[in-house]
């Protein structure tokens, strides 16, 4: 038994954002049906992959769902699509809604065949404003909320992108929340909605939460910008043999690091260790000084002062000394699984532990139209009538 266990997830989306969060709906437990273009999803065409339309960020996006082939330009496809949805909990989408209505698939059609689905739309920007019609990508909503200028500003580098998709996954975590809280007023009043899910507005309020800084008030009392995460030596710290990482930042912090060092006197006796406030405005100077304390010993030694002291410190990992991170190994975070085409793949367990209901994977990621057949025999139709629409291109199937 799993949390969503009985609801059926429409997917209706393609490349990483939507297909993250209809991922994780799928391990909660959700019957996830994405629905693929005859061409399928374009992330399945992404390197390296065994086999062509199988590549690797395809393969951690989309497990735990079925995929099914519907041409929906065609009237057959589109009329598949809306038996689908007929019984369906939850249609995820991230076309932009000019495209949805071009498709007779805006909220005013669906809701017509079924008031009580949930339309949850992740897309680029908020219907109403001058953007509402713009495409959007992770690299262009991080540039826009200023998280590559934000790094210039740090270091003076030129400004670049964060080398992971943090809005996608962001804004995928943000709508499995928003979807399950819909998914509960459902069961409360028996009704949908429409929920609008927009990259741009979302990435902003993440971005400055921390960076709104003086700003915050009216009239302003300060400039934007959250000062400790903007030192150019809020970094991972070199030591005599490598890097550490670590957070000193609490009041106890602090007297617990002077303590473990044997320098409680200097700490008394420098003002700008007060307390968070003064350690705010000269936070610049104080990370230097620690930058440089810290090449005076090798990282293992700096990871037993914090440990004793009990800061907050880690290692600085490489992608592959990660996969070799002990505490990874002894939860067992990663396991191998075994593919009925791509053979043995190396996946990630949920990370979250329920007492009751437990998400996991609950199939594999589907190859293109794998699903096509069972699911519309699902629907009622005949294998003869799945043969003709197979022959006439609206589905295709395994």
């Amino acid at each position: 038994m799993k949390p969503l266990d009985g609801v059926k997830v429409i997917d209706l989306s393609n490349m990483l954002m939507a297909p993250y969060a209809t991922q994780i709906l799928g391990d909660l437990g959700a019957d996830v049906i994405k629905v693929e273009p005859p061409t399928g999803d374009p992330v399945r065409g992404i390197t390296p992959y065994r086999h062509q339309g199988m590549g690797a960020i395809y393969l951690n996006c989309n497990r735990s769902k079925r995929s099914v082939v519907l041409d929906l330009k065609t009237q057959d496809g589109y009329d598949i699509l809306i038996e689908m949805l007929k019984d369906a909990d939850v249609l995820v989408y991230n076309r932009r809604p000019q495209v949805m209505a071009r498709l007779n698939l805006s909220y005013e059609t669906v809701k017509k065949i079924n008031p009580r689905l949930i339309y949850a739309g992740l897309f680029g920007y908020g219907q109403g404003g001058a953007y509402e019609k713009k495409p959007a990508f992770d690299d262009l909503i991080q540039g826009a909320v200023s998280i590559p200028w934000l790094q210039h500003m740090a270091d003076g580098r030129e400004p670049t992108y964060a080398p992971t998709a943090i809005v996608d996954r962001g804004v995928g975590l943000w709508a499995v929340g928003q979807i399950n809280a819909a998914l509960f007023h459902q069961l409360k009043t028996g009704r949908g909605q429409q929920i609008d899910l927009p990259m741009f507005e979302m990435m902003t309020s993440f971005v400055l939460s921390d960076h709104l800084a003086g700003k915050t008030f009216e009239p302003p009392i300060g400039e934007v910008g959250y000062k400790r995460m903007m030192s150019p030596d809020r970094r991972p710290y070199q030591t005599l043999d490598g890097y550490v990482c670590v957070m000193v930042y609490t009041d106890r912090h602090w007297a617990s690091f002077y303590k473990a060092l044997g320098r409680e006197d200097d700490l008394i006796k420098d003002p700008r260790l007060k307390n968070m406030s003064t350690r705010t405005e000269n936070i610049s100077a104080i990370l230097k000084e620690l930058a440089d304390l810290l090449k005076t010993r090798t990282t293992a030694d700096w990871l037993a002062l914090f440990d004793q002291a009990d800061i907050p410190a880690m290692p600085l990992h490489t992608p592959d000394s990660l996969l070799q991170d002990p505490h990874l190994k002894e939860v067992d975070f990663f396991y191998n699984v075994e593919h009925p085409t791509e053979g043995q793949l190396l996946d990630m367990r949920v990370p979250a532990h329920w007492s009751e209901t437990q998400p996991a994977p609950t199939r594999h990621a589907p190859q293109l139209g794998e699903h096509s057949r069972e699911v519309l025999s699902e629907l009622g139709y005949s294998l003869e009538r799945i043969k003709t629409f197979e022959k006439a291109g609206v589905t295709n199937t395994l």
